[in-house]
């Protein structure tokens, strides 16, 4: 989510030099006049089905497959039609058309700003990129909003925008150059954000055990680790925990806020939009208030659903999350 590139995929960008590509009349990438990009589904068995589909591992996709040299297969399918299952794999299919308006596009961008012909595949199907299940996966409504956006992307500079967003921001999304140390984006340093106190996980309580964080951190320590006391120490502008202090038996040592979340587990401390840490009544951990759900960079998925619950256009709720970009129409 961190580069900028204006590439335009097609038949001679996709092509896998050091591939078997399965034969099908149904190729995207030779036969559609729109992108096509190339998922890395991993190592299993693949085989052509109806329809321009193929089954992999008993689940059906559109498009073709590669199968890589070292064994995996790489599903090559038209960007709108990988849209379709990405969109309500990544937002609810049940929230407003808007709400989904605007996930299709920044998926669709997220997509074009991250491919390169230079690799072998453009995405993997995980979090790592975006939720990619196949045909099982796709929803009436997330078709809808997927061709009602059609073509649709963000730009900015001469080039697509770099995408990021996550469940729930607690009321303020994140500066990107906060959240992973790069270098500041205009559009990405975070919004005060007020239409997302639906969610589930605007506010949530933890409570946080000392010995959990001891066993979480006891691979960077020379022996036994005892964790006496945890404090925020320094937070940023969206009032995020940005780095902790960790008091131990062998002495105190501060720890990034990002290191801490990912040590202890994104589940167990959901955001780093920390309102209030204090030392638990029998003193063994601590008691956490906080809100939000994920990085909280860019777009606000539930605060997209209640701007779209409330009238707004895919075009105004992405003017509020990424300001200053543009929104165009792939030529």
């Amino acid at each position: 989510m961190r580069r900028t590139k204006f590439l335009m995929l097609g038949a001679a960008a996709i092509a896998l030099p050091r591939a078997a590509r399965a034969q099908n009349d149904a190729d995207p990438s030779r036969n559609s006049p729109r992108q096509a990009l190339r998922v890395l589904l991993g190592r299993g068995a693949a085989t052509p089905a109806p329809a321009g589909t193929f089954d992999f591992e008993g689940r059906l996709y559109r498009g073709t497959f590669e199968q890589t040299e070292d064994g995996q297969i790489v599903n090559v399918v038209d960007l709108e039609q990988y849209l379709y299952s990405v969109v309500p794999r990544e937002m609810p299919p049940s929230w407003p058309l808007a709400a989904l308006q605007a996930q299709a596009i920044c998926a669709r961008t997220y997509v074009l700003q991250r491919s390169d012909p230079r690799r072998s595949y453009d995405l993997v199907p995980s979090e790592i990129d975006q939720r990619y299940d196949g045909i099982a996966a796709e929803a009436p409504s997330g078709v809808a909003a997927v061709d009602a956006s059609a073509g649709a992307v963000l730009g900015f500079g001469g080039g697509y925008a770099q995408i990021a967003y996550s469940s729930c921001c607690g009321g303020h999304t994140e500066s990107s150059a906060e959240a992973w140390g790069n270098v500041p984006i205009s559009y990405l340093g975070g919004v005060v954000c007020t239409s997302c106190a639906d969610s589930p996980n605007f506010r949530w309580e933890r409570t946080l055990g000392f010995d959990v964080i001891a066993q979480r951190f006891s691979a960077a320590s020379p022996g036994p680790l005892r964790v006496d006391d945890l404090k925020i120490t320094a937070r940023d502008a969206s009032g995020r925990a940005r780095a902790f202090e960790v008091a131990t038996d062998l002495g105190s040592t501060t720890v990034g806020g990002s290191a801490f979340r990912r040590g202890v587990g994104t589940r167990v401390l959901p955001s780093l939009l920390l309102n209030d840490l204090r030392r638990t009544p029998d003193g063994g951990g601590v008691a956490i208030a906080g809100g939000g759900l994920g990085h909280g960079v860019g777009l606000c998925q539930w605060g997209a659903r209640g701007l779209a619950a409330g009238g707004a256009d895919a075009a105004a709720i992405l003017a509020l999350y990424f300001p200053g970009t543009v929104l165009q129409h792939l030529g």
